[in-house]
């Protein structure tokens, strides 16, 4: 297994407290890229911007990539551009959601 897909497997057991759907699904992950050297470079965003999780979500985020063996370092980006919206959902989170 690539190093990328056990990184979206460690991101998939973290849920938004407010949606019983994972973040992954939920479209929160814009971008995963493993540079040189065991780094994990993520883009992510959270649903707002007032989020209550706004501090601790990113870093459990992080702490699940560095359980990924292989992973030394984690680069994380929150942004907000483009902004979150349902559309960015996978099949699965909408139909859990019953979107």
């Amino acid at each position: 297994m690539e190093l990328k897909e056990k990184i979206i497997e460690e991101i998939k057991k973290i849920y938004d407290p407010e949606i019983p759907v994972n973040i992954y699904d939920l479209g929160l992950i814009y971008d995963i890229k493993v540079e040189s050297k065991n780094t994990a470079k993520i883009k992510m965003t959270l649903t707002s911007p007032n989020c209550p999780v706004a501090e601790s979500l990113p870093k459990e985020v992080k702490d699940g990539i560095m359980q990924v063996e292989g992973i030394d370092k984690v680069d994380l980006d929150l942004v907000w551009d483009p902004p979150w919206d349902k559309d960015r959902m996978s099949e699965a989170a909408k139909l859990e959601l019953n979107l």
